[in-house]
């Protein structure tokens, strides 16, 4: 049983980049849909397929490289609210990840979100990771 759903999925990424991975299998939940679903959207990773049963559901990630010695897009993936220690921000005080060359996820009353999207929904949220 993983009590940590997020930080599993983004480890689970962050090695397989590191090794190099084509795709990766991630378990499928409502959260980790939207977070990846994100990552997507904002280039990060080409695509991603939901497969398994009714009980147990994953989702594949196709990773993506830059050039031929395959140099990962995704440089850095970093939690940061913790489920003993949540960040939240407002709007207003929502981070820029390395001066806008990343991303943070923001958990909103929206959805799950980019930092800039929230800042121009005027949301704040649970601040879940950076990505750059």
């Amino acid at each position: 049983m993983i009590n940590d759903i997020i930080s599993d999925m983004l480890t689970r990424i962050r090695n397989a980049n590191l090794a190099k991975h084509q795709i990766v299998q991630v378990p499928a939940t409502k959260m980790t849909k939207n977070i990846i679903k994100v990552l997507r959207d904002e280039g990060f990773i080409y695509q991603y397929e939901e497969i398994g049963e009714n009980l147990k559901k994953y989702l594949l990630i196709s990773l993506k490289y830059r050039g031929k010695n395959k140099i990962p897009i995704i440089t850095e993936l970093k939690r940061v609210s913790k489920p003993g220690l949540r960040v939240y921000a407002n709007h207003k005080e929502l981070p820029k990840v390395l001066g806008g060359i990343g991303i943070a996820i923001i958990s909103t009353s929206q959805g799950i979100m980019t930092d800039k999207n929230a800042r121009q929904s005027g949301l704040g949220g649970e601040v879940i990771c950076y990505i750059w």
